[in-house]
């Protein structure tokens, strides 16, 4: 029946493509074991750096070799970020970071470009001249608002200019 092809798609987690043709989408098969494997090393790694304090706890409490234990800490943690990192790029999402990059409007990047060499430029000239280093940070909030405004008005200029096309399209 038509009307159960719904449900029993969601309860199994498939596309009523899926269910009618007997084939699970491969692509969506390797993400979802893609995600799998990046989430399994990532609670592996977490593990590790909490088994890396119970190094130092034991070997501190109860043998009273602190050094052992240090170095065990130190092993046990370079393991767990070499996983961490090794996952983080073995699994990263290239393609997605590609898409996402083309759709950002060049004059924008090239905006916020300048904006970031003008933001260097203050920073230097006001620290030196005033010797305030400690709070002259302030400047790379100011660049990354001034960034985020311009991306902003970029945005709402680009929705603008779409909804005069549908508006001309509507009209033709």
């Amino acid at each position: 029946d038509f009307d159960k092809i719904v449900p029993l798609c969601e309860y199994f987690g498939i596309t009523s493509d899926e269910l009618l043709s007997g084939k699970k989408d491969i692509i969506k098969a390797k993400e979802d074991d893609k995600k799998g494997k990046f989430a399994r090393n990532i609670a592996i790694s977490v593990g590790l750096y909490i088994l890396a304090l119970v190094f130092i706890i034991f070997f501190a409490a109860f043998i009273e070799q602190e050094i052992i234990g240090v170095c065990l800490f130190f092993i046990t943690i370079a393991i767990a970020t070499g996983i961490i990192i090794y996952s983080a790029i073995y699994y990263s999402d290239k393609d997605k970071k590609k898409k996402v990059e083309k759709k950002e409007n060049k004059t924008v990047k090239q905006l916020g470009e300048i904006i970031d060499i003008i933001g260097v430029i203050v920073y230097f000239f006001i620290s030196f001249k005033t010797g305030a280093w400690h709070i002259t940070w302030i400047v790379f909030l100011i660049v990354g608002l001034c960034k985020s405004i311009i991306r902003l008005l970029f945005d709402l200029d680009n929705k603008d200019d779409k909804k005069e096309e549908i508006k001309e399209n509507e009209n033709e």
